[in-house]
């Protein structure tokens, strides 16, 4: 099923089911037509077309692997996972790297999204706070192929599929929210402050690091493991994952709340910073 059916198919029951008002489901009509759009012209022309969704993640995937598993032997102790340690280890780092890819790359899209787009900008009538959550939305529905795959390999692998699948939407609320807030908040800072993107190469790559993706928790001191957890929504995002889709337990309630309460505090102070900024887009544009 192509993209763009698949998302008219997923309005089309979300309609249905939630009471929302004629005029959001305007915008969210609109949303999805810009999302598509940008779906379809990313991969246009190309040979695998959404295909790349896949193979980049893959891509990284095997690099890390390689290199943390087979070079620098980090081991992993986690049950219900295959025997094989390096196919553990891969399945383990992707579930990780599955909400990582989706965050980094919405949000550096997200912080050039107003000024790529100076003819929407200058419309009167056009709603500009939809411009970063259409990079945004498009990163994550790429993410959810991967996810797909992934759910696919660990039920090949370990012949059973956990009832706590069902439970993913609820870390996806925060990590949408996290990757909204700081996304508005780049998307209206770059009008005005150009060096934005390239800022947020070097913040996303040493986030990366600090956050317990490439390696397991237990390698961070014990006396540290609390605050990553606690202070960093992506480090919660990441093991709730895998505590979903590998274990099939939920080991971090109290850590996904936090990552709630932050990811909504970041949400709210990115949409009010960039409402703010928003009435000068046109001039500097």
């Amino acid at each position: 099923m192509r993209t763009a059916q698949l998302l008219d198919r997923i309005s089309g029951r979300l309609r249905r089911i939630l009471p929302i008002s004629d005029r959001l489901w305007t915008k969210f009509d609109l949303l999805r037509t810009l999302v598509r759009r940008d779906l379809d012209a990313r991969y246009k022309g190309s040979v695998l077309g959404n295909l790349w969704s896949i193979v980049n993640p893959l891509s990284q995937l095997l690099i890390y692997t390689y290199v943390f598993s087979i070079v620098l032997k980090v081991k992993l102790s986690l049950k219900g996972l295959p025997a094989n340690e390096n196919l553990s280890f891969g399945l383990w780092l992707f579930a990780g790297l599955l909400p990582w890819i989706a965050f980094s790359t919405g949000l550096v899209m997200a912080a050039g999204s107003v000024i790529s787009q100076p003819n929407l900008v200058k419309k009167v009538v056009f709603p500009l706070s939809l411009l970063p959550l259409v990079p945004i939305f498009s990163a994550f529905i790429e993410s959810s192929f991967g996810l797909i795959l992934l759910i696919f390999f660990v039920a090949v692998s370990s012949g059973t599929l956990h009832t706590t699948l069902a439970l993913l939407p609820l870390v996806w609320i925060p990590q949408l929210l996290l990757t909204a807030g700081f996304g508005y908040l780049a998307a209206g800072l770059t009008v005005f402050l150009r060096d934005i993107p390239q800022s947020l190469n070097v913040i996303l790559n040493i986030w990366f690091y600090a956050t317990p993706i490439v390696y397991p928790i237990a390698a961070i001191p014990e006396s540290w493991r609390a605050w990553i957890l606690w202070l960093n929504p992506l480090a919660a995002i990441a093991e709730v994952y895998r505590d979903f889709v590998l274990t099939g337990e939920m080991k971090h309630w109290g850590e996904l709340g936090v990552a709630y309460t932050a990811s909504g505090i970041v949400f709210a102070i990115g949409f009010l910073v960039y409402k703010k900024l928003r009435p000068g887009f046109a001039d500097v544009l």
